[in-house]
């Protein structure tokens, strides 16, 4: 069962998904967000839907296609569910319904359980057929516009049951809710082992040199990742230590916010060669791996998150990771056990410099890191938590150790 993972996930993960798989077998579960590259939601399934399968269950992945403004609208939509000052007319809540309502009938919304991710295909849920429905919520909706979260509501109380990230995201909307946190597959392409040879080779395509100290954030270019932050903090160390700054990320076909953001954060670092701004096409996860393997620090300085994988993946291989208090960033980092977590950028400067003159302490703290991530944050205690909370909604609340 699942012999790649023995070894790396936690055995008892490894004996529930058995034991998951024995109940769920044959039967379908779909999920569908609204795209196939760019983000944790997309990299998740990509890596998921195979375990799936490979218990026996059949899964399908699909994704909502839009048009322009429906992706504009959704982007605003998101900004505030994560508490932006955003104004969403009732001609965009129909567009944003009739773009859904098209999807509907283009996909295949037939199977036993259907996992509906974030608010883009929040609606499908109207065109309900058959099955368990469940939304997944993966933004921060710790301080959301009220307006704009109570009109999402209105299709997310009609699942079954809702997951979130964090606890004090849940809403009190009328069904089942469930905390899941996301996480990472060790075995992928982002997170396995490299050999020198592979890390030496990326660099020099990427023209990073390796004769300084790396502080690196991984994150699509969004405002709520504050970059512009983040190349502050740089500063403020680069003072008293010589290092680098090097900020990744790769666009999101369903993120038009991206290049202007993008742009403001190249305009900022012009002029400092030891910026370096690196904008991956999708799918560069060996070179994400590489960039995480050769830092001395790694950030993930968000002024919301409903998670941010990149602070697990940072954590994985063994470097100190610092993060903004934010969102579902404190599920991981443990202040001054597994990294450290800052509230501005004078905070985070300051923690950055602790890490690169105290590496004893840094090598600790990454060691910590990898371990509690071993512990909490595999994609087999995910695919676990996402077929318990099928098994125990088709079951009347139910838990399978209980048959």
């Amino acid at each position: 069962m699942l012999p790649q993972y023995s070894g790396v996930s936690p055995k008892g993960d490894l004996i529930l998904l058995r034991k998951l798989g024995e109940k769920l077998h044959g039967k379908s579960f779909l999920h569908v967000n609204s795209t196939r590259a760019g983000g944790g939601v997309a990299e998740i399934l990509q890596r998921m839907v195979p375990i799936l399968k490979e218990l026996g269950i059949d899964a399908r992945w699909e994704v909502i296609e839009g048009d322009e403004r429906f992706f504009d609208i959704t982007k605003k939509i998101h900004n505030a569910i994560q508490g932006s000052p955003e104004m969403i007319t009732d001609d965009m809540w129909g567009h944003h319904y009739e773009i859904n309502k098209k999807n509907a009938g283009r996909l295949n919304l037939e199977a036993d359980a259907v996992l509906i991710h974030d608010p883009q295909p929040a609606a499908l849920v109207e065109f309900k057929e058959s099955g368990k429905w469940i939304w997944r919520c993966h933004i921060d909706v710790s301080n959301p516009v009220k307006e704009v979260c109570d009109y999402l509501m209105r299709y997310c109380s009609k699942y079954d049951a809702a997951v979130f990230s964090v606890a004090r995201f849940a809403r009190a909307m009328g069904i089942d809710e469930f905390i899941i946190p996301p996480s990472i597959d060790p075995l992928s392409e982002k997170n396995r082992e490299l050999s020198d040879d592979e890390i030496r080779e990326t660099m020099e395509r990427l023209l990073v040199p390796p004769d300084k100290p790396v502080i690196l954030q991984v994150s699509r270019f969004d405002r709520f990742k504050d970059p512009v932050g983040v190349i502050e903090a740089y500063k403020i160390v680069k003072k008293y230590n010589d290092c680098i700054l090097v900020l990744a990320g790769s666009p999101a076909t369903d993120d038009p916010e991206g290049e202007i953001v993008l742009n403001e954060v190249r305009e900022y670092a012009a002029g400092d060669p030891d910026i370096y701004v690196l904008l991956l096409p999708p799918f560069s996860d060996k070179d994400i791996n590489a960039l995480q393997r050769i830092s001395t620090v790694i950030l993930q300085k968000s002024l919301k998150e409903g998670f941010g994988l990149t602070v697990s993946e940072g954590m994985w291989k063994g470097k100190p990771v610092i993060g903004g208090a934010v969102g579902g960033i404190p599920l991981q980092i443990v202040h001054g056990v597994t990294g450290f977590l800052v509230h501005s950028v004078e905070g985070a400067a300051f923690r950055i410099r602790q890490f690169l003159n105290n590496p004893d302490m840094a090598t600790r703290m990454g060691e910590r890191g990898r371990e509690y991530v071993r512990n909490n944050f595999l994609i087999t205690r995910q695919t676990r938590d996402y077929l318990s909370v099928w098994y125990s909604i088709e079951n009347k609340g139910k838990s399978v150790l209980e048959l």
